[in-house]
Protein backbone atom coordinates (compact mmCIF):
# COMPACT_ATOMS: atom_id res chain seq x y z
CA UNK A 1 0.00 0.00 0.00
CA UNK A 2 1.40 3.37 -1.19
CA UNK A 3 1.62 5.97 1.78
CA UNK A 4 1.07 9.54 0.64
CA UNK A 5 2.79 12.56 3.28
CA UNK A 6 -0.27 15.45 2.91
CA UNK A 7 1.23 18.66 3.96
CA UNK A 8 -1.28 21.78 4.87
CA UNK A 9 -1.62 24.31 7.79
CA UNK A 10 -5.74 23.69 7.11
CA UNK A 11 -7.07 21.04 9.09
CA UNK A 12 -10.47 20.58 7.63
CA UNK A 13 -7.44 20.19 4.09
CA UNK A 14 -5.99 17.87 6.08
CA UNK A 15 -9.10 15.33 6.88
CA UNK A 16 -10.90 15.54 3.93
CA UNK A 17 -7.69 14.59 1.33
CA UNK A 18 -7.02 11.72 4.02
CA UNK A 19 -10.01 10.31 4.56
CA UNK A 20 -10.86 10.52 0.91
CA UNK A 21 -7.28 8.66 -0.12
CA UNK A 22 -7.83 6.46 2.69
CA UNK A 23 -11.29 5.29 1.25
CA UNK A 24 -9.28 4.95 -2.63
CA UNK A 25 -6.83 2.47 -0.51
CA UNK A 26 -4.10 4.55 0.30
CA UNK A 27 -1.89 5.31 3.24
CA UNK A 28 -1.76 8.88 4.90
CA UNK A 29 0.47 10.34 7.06
CA UNK A 30 -0.46 14.59 7.78
CA UNK A 31 1.86 17.45 8.63
CA UNK A 32 0.67 20.94 9.67
CA UNK A 33 3.89 22.49 9.40
CA UNK A 34 6.95 22.04 6.79
CA UNK A 35 9.23 21.18 9.84
CA UNK A 36 6.78 18.05 10.59
CA UNK A 37 6.54 16.92 7.48
CA UNK A 38 10.38 16.59 7.26
CA UNK A 39 10.15 14.62 10.83
CA UNK A 40 7.70 12.30 9.58
CA UNK A 41 9.84 11.78 6.13
CA UNK A 42 12.79 10.60 8.52
CA UNK A 43 10.82 8.19 10.40
CA UNK A 44 8.53 6.41 7.51
CA UNK A 45 8.92 5.53 3.86
CA UNK A 46 6.35 8.09 2.02
CA UNK A 47 5.95 7.41 -1.77
CA UNK A 48 4.75 11.02 -2.61
CA UNK A 49 4.17 14.28 -0.56
CA UNK A 50 0.89 16.61 -1.48
CA UNK A 51 2.33 20.07 -0.10
CA UNK A 52 0.53 23.07 0.24
CA UNK A 53 2.71 26.04 -0.98
CA UNK A 54 1.13 28.81 1.30
CA UNK A 55 1.57 28.13 4.98
CA UNK A 56 1.90 30.29 7.88
CA UNK A 57 3.65 28.67 10.60
CA UNK A 58 7.11 28.15 9.70
CA UNK A 59 8.64 27.17 6.15
CA UNK A 60 6.29 28.34 3.48
CA UNK A 61 6.32 25.38 0.68
CA UNK A 62 8.57 25.66 -1.53
CA UNK A 63 11.32 26.31 1.37
CA UNK A 64 10.23 22.81 2.35
CA UNK A 65 10.32 21.37 -1.27
CA UNK A 66 13.51 22.36 -1.57
CA UNK A 67 14.50 20.75 2.08
CA UNK A 68 12.79 17.40 0.43
CA UNK A 69 14.42 17.67 -2.54
CA UNK A 70 17.94 17.83 -0.43
CA UNK A 71 17.37 14.84 1.33
CA UNK A 72 15.49 12.67 -0.56
CA UNK A 73 15.78 13.55 -3.88
CA UNK A 74 13.68 10.96 -5.78
CA UNK A 75 11.14 11.93 -3.71
CA UNK A 76 7.48 12.54 -5.82
CA UNK A 77 6.51 16.05 -4.25
CA UNK A 78 3.12 17.76 -5.97
CA UNK A 79 2.31 20.96 -5.14
CA UNK A 80 -0.90 22.69 -4.08
CA UNK A 81 -2.44 26.08 -3.73
CA UNK A 82 -5.24 28.02 -3.71
CA UNK A 83 -3.77 30.63 -6.45
CA UNK A 84 -3.09 29.86 -9.56
CA UNK A 85 0.25 31.57 -10.08
CA UNK A 86 2.22 30.67 -13.07
CA UNK A 87 5.11 32.25 -11.58
CA UNK A 88 5.33 29.89 -8.61
CA UNK A 89 4.34 26.88 -10.42
CA UNK A 90 7.13 26.94 -12.72
CA UNK A 91 10.05 28.00 -9.68
CA UNK A 92 8.69 25.00 -7.59
CA UNK A 93 8.52 22.74 -11.10
CA UNK A 94 12.26 23.72 -11.48
CA UNK A 95 12.71 22.73 -7.69
CA UNK A 96 11.50 19.23 -8.51
CA UNK A 97 7.91 19.39 -7.94
CA UNK A 98 5.96 16.50 -10.08
CA UNK A 99 3.02 18.96 -10.41
CA UNK A 100 1.39 21.93 -9.44
CA UNK A 101 -2.26 21.65 -8.73
CA UNK A 102 -5.17 24.58 -7.46
CA UNK A 103 -7.97 24.24 -5.28
CA UNK A 104 -10.11 23.15 -4.61
CA UNK A 105 -8.72 20.26 -5.06
CA UNK A 106 -11.44 16.69 -5.24
CA UNK A 107 -10.08 13.20 -4.52
CA UNK A 108 -10.57 12.46 -8.58
CA UNK A 109 -8.52 15.32 -9.48
CA UNK A 110 -6.14 14.35 -6.89
CA UNK A 111 -5.48 10.51 -7.91
CA UNK A 112 -5.42 12.04 -11.52
CA UNK A 113 -2.02 14.13 -10.56
CA UNK A 114 -0.66 11.93 -8.77
CA UNK A 115 -1.24 7.96 -9.87
CA UNK A 116 1.59 8.13 -12.42
CA UNK A 117 4.37 8.99 -10.51
CA UNK A 118 2.58 6.19 -8.09
CA UNK A 119 3.17 3.48 -10.09
CA UNK A 120 6.29 4.21 -10.96
CA UNK A 121 7.17 4.09 -7.43
CA UNK A 122 5.66 1.37 -7.28
CA UNK A 123 7.18 -0.27 -10.42
CA UNK A 124 10.52 0.74 -8.85
CA UNK A 125 9.84 -0.44 -5.66
CA UNK A 126 8.86 -4.28 -7.29
CA UNK A 127 11.57 -4.01 -9.36
CA UNK A 128 14.51 -3.80 -6.50
CA UNK A 129 12.58 -6.45 -4.66
CA UNK A 130 13.45 -8.45 -7.92
CA UNK A 131 16.83 -7.33 -7.53
CA UNK A 132 17.14 -7.99 -3.81
CA UNK A 133 15.68 -11.66 -4.67
CA UNK A 134 17.03 -12.59 -7.49
CA UNK A 135 20.67 -11.97 -9.10
CA UNK A 136 22.31 -13.37 -12.06
CA UNK A 137 23.63 -16.72 -9.84
CA UNK A 138 21.28 -17.21 -7.23
CA UNK A 139 19.09 -19.78 -7.65
CA UNK A 140 20.62 -21.12 -10.80
CA UNK A 141 21.95 -24.30 -8.62
CA UNK A 142 22.91 -27.18 -9.85
CA UNK A 143 26.26 -28.55 -11.98
CA UNK A 144 24.76 -30.63 -14.10
CA UNK A 145 25.98 -30.91 -17.94
CA UNK A 146 22.31 -29.05 -18.85
CA UNK A 147 23.14 -26.32 -16.42
CA UNK A 148 25.99 -25.52 -17.27
CA UNK A 149 25.46 -24.92 -21.31
CA UNK A 150 22.42 -23.06 -19.51
CA UNK A 151 24.90 -20.91 -17.68
CA UNK A 152 27.19 -20.56 -20.73
CA UNK A 153 24.07 -19.52 -23.35
CA UNK A 154 23.59 -16.36 -20.77
CA UNK A 155 27.08 -15.56 -20.74
CA UNK A 156 27.05 -15.28 -25.08
CA UNK A 157 24.23 -13.88 -25.18
CA UNK A 158 23.81 -11.15 -22.49
CA UNK A 159 26.28 -8.94 -24.17
CA UNK A 160 24.03 -8.81 -27.20
CA UNK A 161 21.39 -6.86 -28.18
CA UNK A 162 19.63 -9.77 -29.88
CA UNK A 163 15.91 -10.72 -29.51
CA UNK A 164 15.72 -14.22 -26.65
CA UNK A 165 13.27 -16.88 -26.55
CA UNK A 166 12.98 -18.94 -23.17
CA UNK A 167 10.97 -21.64 -23.85
CA UNK A 168 10.67 -24.07 -20.81
CA UNK A 169 7.93 -25.63 -18.58
CA UNK A 170 6.36 -23.92 -16.15
CA UNK A 171 8.56 -23.56 -12.49
CA UNK A 172 11.94 -24.12 -14.48
CA UNK A 173 12.81 -20.80 -13.77
CA UNK A 174 12.34 -18.72 -16.98
CA UNK A 175 12.17 -15.08 -15.44
CA UNK A 176 15.58 -16.03 -13.54
CA UNK A 177 17.23 -16.68 -16.87
CA UNK A 178 15.95 -13.44 -18.28
CA UNK A 179 16.43 -11.42 -14.89
CA UNK A 180 20.24 -13.28 -15.46
CA UNK A 181 20.69 -11.89 -18.71
CA UNK A 182 19.62 -8.64 -17.98
CA UNK A 183 22.31 -8.42 -15.24
CA UNK A 184 24.73 -9.60 -16.97
CA UNK A 185 24.41 -7.21 -20.38
CA UNK A 186 25.51 -3.52 -20.80
CA UNK A 187 21.50 -2.70 -19.73
CA UNK A 188 22.34 -3.87 -16.02
CA UNK A 189 22.00 -0.31 -14.29
CA UNK A 190 18.69 0.28 -15.72
CA UNK A 191 15.18 -1.34 -15.13
CA UNK A 192 13.97 -4.90 -15.44
CA UNK A 193 10.33 -5.17 -16.14
CA UNK A 194 8.53 -8.23 -15.96
CA UNK A 195 4.64 -8.92 -17.35
CA UNK A 196 3.01 -11.75 -17.05
CA UNK A 197 0.96 -12.44 -20.36
CA UNK A 198 -1.03 -14.95 -18.95
CA UNK A 199 -2.00 -13.11 -15.64
CA UNK A 200 -3.76 -10.74 -17.51
CA UNK A 201 -6.73 -10.43 -19.79
CA UNK A 202 -7.21 -9.11 -23.79
CA UNK A 203 -8.57 -6.23 -22.17
CA UNK A 204 -6.08 -4.85 -20.48
CA UNK A 205 -2.77 -6.31 -21.76
CA UNK A 206 -2.29 -3.56 -24.19
CA UNK A 207 -3.18 -0.60 -21.44
CA UNK A 208 -0.10 -2.44 -19.59
CA UNK A 209 2.25 -2.59 -22.64
CA UNK A 210 1.52 0.40 -23.88
CA UNK A 211 -0.38 2.65 -21.34
CA UNK A 212 -3.07 5.10 -21.60
CA UNK A 213 -4.30 8.66 -21.46
CA UNK A 214 -7.28 9.49 -18.91
CA UNK A 215 -10.46 8.94 -20.80
CA UNK A 216 -9.35 6.30 -23.16
CA UNK A 217 -11.68 3.20 -21.45
CA UNK A 218 -13.67 3.05 -18.68
CA UNK A 219 -12.36 3.29 -15.61
CA UNK A 220 -9.34 4.96 -17.38
CA UNK A 221 -9.34 8.24 -14.41
CA UNK A 222 -5.71 9.02 -14.82
CA UNK A 223 -3.22 8.85 -17.51
CA UNK A 224 -0.65 5.84 -16.79
CA UNK A 225 2.96 4.97 -18.77
CA UNK A 226 3.03 1.75 -19.94
CA UNK A 227 5.60 -0.64 -19.57
CA UNK A 228 7.71 -0.22 -22.84
CA UNK A 229 7.87 3.04 -21.52
CA UNK A 230 8.78 2.07 -18.01
CA UNK A 231 11.92 -0.45 -19.32
CA UNK A 232 13.34 2.09 -21.84
CA UNK A 233 17.10 2.10 -21.89
CA UNK A 234 16.76 -1.14 -19.83
CA UNK A 235 15.02 -4.82 -20.59
CA UNK A 236 11.29 -5.81 -20.77
CA UNK A 237 10.50 -9.38 -20.04
CA UNK A 238 7.68 -10.67 -21.75
CA UNK A 239 6.49 -13.86 -20.18
CA UNK A 240 4.14 -16.30 -21.60
CA UNK A 241 4.21 -14.46 -24.61
CA UNK A 242 2.51 -17.51 -26.31
CA UNK A 243 -1.17 -16.39 -24.31
CA UNK A 244 -0.83 -12.23 -25.86
CA UNK A 245 -3.41 -11.79 -28.13
CA UNK A 246 -3.24 -11.30 -32.05
CA UNK A 247 -3.93 -7.57 -31.34
CA UNK A 248 -1.73 -7.44 -28.57
CA UNK A 249 0.89 -9.17 -30.78
CA UNK A 250 0.75 -7.00 -33.55
CA UNK A 251 1.45 -3.96 -31.67
CA UNK A 252 4.30 -5.29 -29.94
CA UNK A 253 6.08 -6.53 -33.11
CA UNK A 254 5.52 -2.45 -34.26
CA UNK A 255 7.38 -1.36 -31.71
CA UNK A 256 10.13 -3.87 -32.35
CA UNK A 257 10.87 -2.43 -36.03
CA UNK A 258 10.21 1.14 -35.02
CA UNK A 259 10.90 1.63 -31.62
CA UNK A 260 7.83 3.84 -31.02
CA UNK A 261 4.88 3.51 -28.65
CA UNK A 262 1.85 5.11 -28.39
CA UNK A 263 -0.56 5.41 -25.35
CA UNK A 264 -3.96 4.16 -25.89
CA UNK A 265 -6.38 7.24 -26.60
CA UNK A 266 -3.35 9.51 -26.83
CA UNK A 267 -1.86 10.46 -30.41
CA UNK A 268 1.77 11.38 -29.13
CA UNK A 269 4.24 8.77 -30.51
CA UNK A 270 7.09 8.33 -27.76
CA UNK A 271 10.92 6.37 -28.82
CA UNK A 272 11.93 3.65 -26.44
CA UNK A 273 14.83 1.59 -26.34
CA UNK A 274 14.16 -1.60 -25.21
CA UNK A 275 15.44 -5.02 -25.02
CA UNK A 276 12.60 -7.89 -25.46
CA UNK A 277 13.39 -11.18 -23.94
CA UNK A 278 10.06 -13.23 -23.84
CA UNK A 279 9.48 -16.97 -22.93
CA UNK A 280 6.62 -18.94 -23.00
CA UNK A 281 6.02 -22.70 -21.97
CA UNK A 282 3.70 -23.60 -25.45
CA UNK A 283 5.13 -24.72 -29.20
CA UNK A 284 4.94 -21.85 -30.54
CA UNK A 285 5.40 -23.28 -34.18
CA UNK A 286 2.22 -25.44 -33.46
CA UNK A 287 0.42 -22.27 -32.48
CA UNK A 288 1.41 -20.59 -35.63
CA UNK A 289 0.07 -23.52 -37.40
CA UNK A 290 -3.23 -23.43 -35.72
CA UNK A 291 -3.05 -19.24 -36.02
CA UNK A 292 -2.82 -18.39 -32.52
CA UNK A 293 0.84 -16.51 -32.84
CA UNK A 294 2.25 -14.22 -35.54
CA UNK A 295 4.83 -15.96 -37.44
CA UNK A 296 6.57 -12.61 -38.61
CA UNK A 297 6.83 -11.58 -34.38
CA UNK A 298 8.12 -15.25 -33.69
CA UNK A 299 11.19 -14.80 -36.03
CA UNK A 300 11.63 -11.16 -34.06
CA UNK A 301 11.90 -12.85 -31.13
CA UNK A 302 13.27 -16.26 -31.58
CA UNK A 303 16.91 -14.72 -32.64
CA UNK A 304 18.63 -16.47 -30.02
CA UNK A 305 16.75 -19.52 -28.76
CA UNK A 306 17.05 -20.43 -25.11
CA UNK A 307 15.20 -23.70 -24.17
CA UNK A 308 15.58 -24.80 -19.79
CA UNK A 309 15.46 -28.07 -19.71
CA UNK A 310 12.71 -29.66 -16.63
CA UNK A 311 13.87 -30.87 -13.31
CA UNK A 312 13.87 -34.57 -14.26
CA UNK A 313 16.20 -34.44 -16.87
CA UNK A 314 18.61 -32.67 -14.55
CA UNK A 315 17.89 -34.81 -11.73
CA UNK A 316 21.55 -34.72 -10.26
CA UNK A 317 21.08 -31.35 -9.49
CA UNK A 318 18.17 -32.10 -6.93
CA UNK A 319 20.25 -32.35 -3.85
CA UNK A 320 22.10 -29.42 -4.03
CA UNK A 321 18.84 -27.56 -4.90
CA UNK A 322 17.17 -29.20 -1.95
CA UNK A 323 20.23 -27.83 0.34
CA UNK A 324 20.11 -24.33 -1.18
CA UNK A 325 16.02 -23.87 -0.63
CA UNK A 326 16.75 -25.17 2.76
CA UNK A 327 19.88 -23.03 3.56
CA UNK A 328 18.17 -20.01 2.71
CA UNK A 329 14.29 -21.02 4.14
CA UNK A 330 16.24 -21.49 7.73
CA UNK A 331 18.40 -18.23 7.29
CA UNK A 332 15.46 -15.61 6.69
CA UNK A 333 13.27 -17.95 9.37
CA UNK A 334 16.04 -17.55 11.76
CA UNK A 335 15.19 -21.35 13.10
CA UNK A 336 16.66 -24.01 14.86
CA UNK A 337 18.55 -25.35 11.19
CA UNK A 338 17.44 -28.56 10.65
CA UNK A 339 19.49 -31.44 8.22
CA UNK A 340 18.21 -33.38 5.62
CA UNK A 341 19.19 -37.30 6.27
CA UNK A 342 21.17 -38.76 2.92
CA UNK A 343 18.60 -41.44 2.55
CA UNK A 344 15.91 -38.75 1.94
CA UNK A 345 17.56 -37.36 -1.25
CA UNK A 346 16.91 -40.68 -2.85
CA UNK A 347 12.73 -39.84 -2.33
CA UNK A 348 13.39 -36.59 -4.39
CA UNK A 349 15.08 -37.92 -7.17
CA UNK A 350 12.67 -40.24 -7.54
CA UNK A 351 9.62 -38.02 -8.04
CA UNK A 352 9.16 -36.51 -12.05
CA UNK A 353 8.85 -32.71 -10.05
CA UNK A 354 5.63 -31.39 -13.14
CA UNK A 355 6.29 -28.18 -10.93
CA UNK A 356 9.58 -28.61 -11.48
CA UNK A 357 12.24 -26.08 -9.26
CA UNK A 358 9.17 -23.98 -7.81
CA UNK A 359 7.24 -27.37 -6.57
CA UNK A 360 10.89 -28.17 -5.15
CA UNK A 361 11.16 -25.21 -3.19
CA UNK A 362 7.30 -25.36 -1.96
CA UNK A 363 8.05 -29.13 -0.64
CA UNK A 364 11.20 -27.93 0.76
CA UNK A 365 9.85 -25.34 2.50
CA UNK A 366 6.48 -27.05 3.33
CA UNK A 367 9.30 -30.17 5.48
CA UNK A 368 11.44 -27.67 7.20
CA UNK A 369 8.22 -25.99 8.60
CA UNK A 370 5.52 -29.30 9.32
CA UNK A 371 8.51 -31.51 10.05
CA UNK A 372 8.91 -31.49 13.98
CA UNK A 373 12.32 -33.33 14.39
CA UNK A 374 16.01 -31.71 13.35
CA UNK A 375 16.66 -34.28 10.88
CA UNK A 376 13.68 -34.44 7.67
CA UNK A 377 13.96 -38.58 6.60
CA UNK A 378 12.83 -40.04 3.75
CA UNK A 379 9.52 -41.41 5.11
CA UNK A 380 8.56 -37.29 5.60
CA UNK A 381 9.26 -36.59 1.87
CA UNK A 382 7.20 -39.19 0.83
CA UNK A 383 4.23 -38.06 2.34
CA UNK A 384 4.98 -34.66 1.94
CA UNK A 385 4.83 -35.83 -2.07
CA UNK A 386 1.88 -37.67 -1.39
CA UNK A 387 -0.17 -34.71 -0.40
CA UNK A 388 0.03 -32.52 -3.40
CA UNK A 389 -2.74 -32.54 -5.33
CA UNK A 390 -5.07 -35.38 -7.45
CA UNK A 391 -4.73 -33.08 -10.63
CA UNK A 392 -1.31 -34.09 -10.82
CA UNK A 393 -1.23 -37.47 -8.99
CA UNK A 394 0.04 -39.40 -12.18
CA UNK A 395 3.48 -38.02 -11.48
CA UNK A 396 3.66 -38.41 -8.26
CA UNK A 397 5.50 -41.61 -6.02
CA UNK A 398 2.76 -43.92 -5.08
CA UNK A 399 2.66 -44.12 -1.24
CA UNK A 400 3.43 -47.94 -0.59
CA UNK A 401 5.20 -47.57 2.91
CA UNK A 402 2.44 -48.67 5.41
CA UNK A 403 0.48 -46.86 7.75
CA UNK A 404 2.82 -47.54 10.90
CA UNK A 405 5.64 -46.05 8.62
CA UNK A 406 3.99 -42.73 7.10
CA UNK A 407 0.45 -42.65 9.18
CA UNK A 408 -1.16 -42.07 5.32
CA UNK A 409 -4.60 -40.68 5.39
CA UNK A 410 -5.97 -44.07 3.47
CA UNK A 411 -9.58 -42.19 2.80
CA UNK A 412 -7.76 -40.31 0.06
CA UNK A 413 -7.42 -41.56 -3.41
CA UNK A 414 -4.40 -40.79 -4.17
CA UNK A 415 -3.65 -43.82 -2.11
CA UNK A 416 -4.43 -46.24 -5.32
CA UNK A 417 -0.19 -47.25 -6.35
CA UNK A 418 0.71 -48.71 -9.99
CA UNK A 419 2.56 -51.92 -10.02
CA UNK A 420 5.63 -49.32 -11.51
CA UNK A 421 5.01 -46.31 -9.12
CA UNK A 422 4.49 -49.00 -6.28
CA UNK A 423 8.12 -50.64 -7.14
CA UNK A 424 9.97 -47.22 -7.28
CA UNK A 425 8.68 -46.18 -3.97
CA UNK A 426 9.77 -49.74 -2.78
CA UNK A 427 13.35 -48.84 -4.01
CA UNK A 428 13.36 -45.62 -2.21
CA UNK A 429 12.21 -46.93 1.05
CA UNK A 430 14.98 -49.86 1.03
CA UNK A 431 17.68 -47.11 0.23
CA UNK A 432 15.96 -45.24 2.86
CA UNK A 433 16.17 -47.72 5.19
CA UNK A 434 19.42 -49.30 4.28
CA UNK A 435 20.82 -45.30 4.54
CA UNK A 436 19.82 -45.15 7.94
CA UNK A 437 21.22 -48.28 9.32
CA UNK A 438 24.66 -47.57 8.19
CA UNK A 439 24.34 -44.10 9.31
CA UNK A 440 23.93 -45.90 12.97
CA UNK A 441 26.19 -48.46 12.53
CA UNK A 442 23.56 -51.05 12.40
CA UNK A 443 21.85 -50.22 15.79
CA UNK A 444 18.44 -51.32 15.38
CA UNK A 445 17.45 -48.90 18.16
CA UNK A 446 18.18 -45.88 17.04
CA UNK A 447 17.80 -46.63 13.83
CA UNK A 448 13.83 -47.03 14.07
CA UNK A 449 13.81 -43.66 16.51
CA UNK A 450 15.58 -42.05 13.33
CA UNK A 451 12.76 -43.47 11.37
CA UNK A 452 9.99 -42.89 13.54
CA UNK A 453 8.98 -46.38 13.58
CA UNK A 454 8.44 -49.44 15.69
CA UNK A 455 11.46 -51.56 16.01
CA UNK A 456 9.12 -54.74 14.52
CA UNK A 457 8.46 -52.64 11.87
CA UNK A 458 11.41 -52.31 10.97
CA UNK A 459 12.26 -55.63 11.37
CA UNK A 460 9.29 -56.22 8.85
CA UNK A 461 10.81 -54.08 6.13
CA UNK A 462 14.11 -55.32 6.04
CA UNK A 463 12.87 -58.60 5.74
CA UNK A 464 10.41 -57.86 2.97
CA UNK A 465 13.57 -55.95 1.36
CA UNK A 466 16.08 -58.64 2.08
CA UNK A 467 18.15 -56.04 4.01
CA UNK A 468 20.88 -58.07 6.41
CA UNK A 469 23.94 -56.96 8.18
CA UNK A 470 27.09 -57.60 6.31
CA UNK A 471 28.52 -60.98 7.62
CA UNK A 472 32.19 -58.97 7.78
CA UNK A 473 30.48 -56.35 10.38
CA UNK A 474 28.72 -59.17 12.57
Amino acid sequence: METILIVDDEKNILKMLSQGLNMRGYQTLTAASGEDALQLAVKSDIDLVLLDIRMENGMDGVQTLVKLRERYPELNVVMMSAQQDIEIATKTMELGAKRYITKPIGIDKILSNVEPFLEISRLSQENEILKSQITPTDEMVGESAAISHLRSQIDRVAGSKLGVLISGENGTGKQLVANAIHHQSDRASKTFIPLNCAALPDELIESELFGHERGAFTGADSRRQGRFELADGGTLFLDEIGDMSLKAQAKVLRVLETGEVERLGGNQIRTVDVRIIAATNKNLPEEIENGRFRRDLFYRLNVVPIAIPPLRERTEDIPLLVKYFADRLQLNMGSTPKVIDPGAYAVFQSYSWPGNIRELKNIVERLLIMVNRDVVMAPDVAEALALVPQAAASHHLSNTLDQDLLQPDLSTPLYKPGTALSQMMDVAESECILAALEEYNWNIRRTAEALAVERSNLYKKMNKYGISRPSSEG
